[in-house]
């Protein structure tokens, strides 16, 4: 890194790099958990699991919400030598620190799925939902001030997955086209400089 650069990744995409993998381990362990009956049965499974996926997109996504204006609000421009993380690089990083967290959450929804089928599985599948509306919702926000949100990576975690936790002091803004990810995260096609 060159001359007191730090290493930014964007806010959004850390964001929505929970996203996928949570819809589709929950996807999956909801279609996998209608198959036993279950101690409620396969119909107050499935609504429970309903009434759950809208509880945990809704929390999901609106969790934090003050945290991450007041650091936006404060967001200082990024230094010429600042690195910019690729989303590839910030989505791989998420992804290996939260592997064992994934299995583990995927594992409990599967055995919840004899107790209340579909249920457990459902609520994965909420969450990771709620990360993607949390990750248009920042998106939104970019657009709006036209500036793109970066974090230190050093101030991610252990894991590389707290964008508002609270070792965030402040976070660096770039213009609209620096990066390889659009706003909210999302591929773009070209990267652009800063």
């Amino acid at each position: 890194m060159a001359r007191g650069g730090q290493g930014l990744a964007r806010v959004a995409v850390v964001v929505r790099a929970g996203a996928a993998p949570l819809w589709w381990c929950g996807v999956f362990t909801a279609g996998v958990g209608v198959l036993p009956p279950g101690i409620t049965g396969r119909r107050i499974g499935v609504m429970a699991g309903a009434a759950l996926f809208l509880v945990g997109a809704a929390v999901v996504a609106l969790y934090g919400r003050r945290r991450y204006t007041a650091l936006a609000g404060g967001a200082a421009r990024a230094g010429k030598h600042d690195v910019l993380q690729d989303r590839a690089v910030t989505v791989r990083t998420w992804r290996r620190g939260h592997r064992w967290w994934l299995l583990l959450a995927f594992a409990v929804a599967l055995a919840g799925s004899f107790a209340v089928p579909a249920a457990a599985g459902m609520l994965l599948a909420g969450c990771g939902t709620g990360l993607r509306l949390k990750a248009a919702w920042l998106g939104r926000r970019e657009r709006a001030g036209d500036a793109l949100l970066w974090v230190r990576v050093d101030w991610l975690g252990r894991y590389g997955g707290r964008p508002a936790g609270k070792a965030v002091k402040a976070y660096r803004s770039t213009g609209i086209g620096a990066g390889d990810a659009a706003p909210g995260g999302t591929r773009r096609g070209t990267p652009s400089s800063v």
